[in-house]
């Protein structure tokens, strides 16, 4: 007997396509957590992250009952870029874009007015910690622990130190090691990491 979990997106796309509406509510669920956590790492703010996540369903299912959806097994990639999308749309509708009267020459992706990253090189920064995030599990144990208690925990080496009951040279120490690890497995494996 088969599981729903067994069923990949794109036999679920086709049976929402073919009329089975169950369909959608299990893509969604399947990929909700994901989508709404990326979201969140933008936005910052759950009520928006909702909005932005209702409307991100609203036009994968506009999109599917259209027939406009030729993604063929890369579902979640896609509804990942409508989200993407919609974030870049929300920046630029707030105020933490400037605003130009001509929208010919707006470009969406100008510098936020309050001097943060622009939102373009604000995904490809996500997107690249995300590729190290893959690379950090390569690391020895120890200096993996070190290295997400300091970029991913926001820690300070007090902090680690503290945690892991060793000297703070020691978690230093550890950090600089992890960090050069990281270059080796970037270069031996010839990774861009460029934004």
């Amino acid at each position: 007997m088969m599981h729903k979990n067994d069923v990949s997106d794109s036999v679920l796309v086709k049976n929402y396509i073919n009329g089975k509406e169950l369909a959608i509510e299990l893509l969604i669920k399947r990929h909700q957590q994901r989508l709404y956590s990326f979201i969140y790492s933008k936005i910052q703010d759950r009520d928006t992250t909702e909005d932005i996540f209702q409307d991100t369903f609203i036009k994968v299912i506009r999109t599917l009952k259209k027939g406009s959806y030729n993604e063929e097994g890369k579902f979640l990639p896609w509804v990942m870029r409508i989200a993407h999308n919609l974030i870049i749309d929300y920046f630029r509708k707030s105020n933490r874009m400037p605003t130009f009267n001509n929208t010919d020459d707006f470009d969406i992706f100008s510098v936020l007015s309050d001097g943060t990253l622009n939102a373009e090189n604000q995904i490809i920064k996500e997107q690249i910690l995300s590729d190290v995030k893959d690379l950090v599990e390569e690391l020895p144990e120890e200096q993996k622990e070190v290295l997400k208690m300091r970029i991913y925990n926001d820690m300070s080496f007090n902090e680690i130190s503290e945690n892991t009951g060793v000297s703070i040279n020691t978690a230093l120490g550890r950090m600089r090691y992890a960090l050069i690890n990281l270059r080796k497995i970037v270069e031996k494996n010839k990774i861009i990491l460029v934004n």
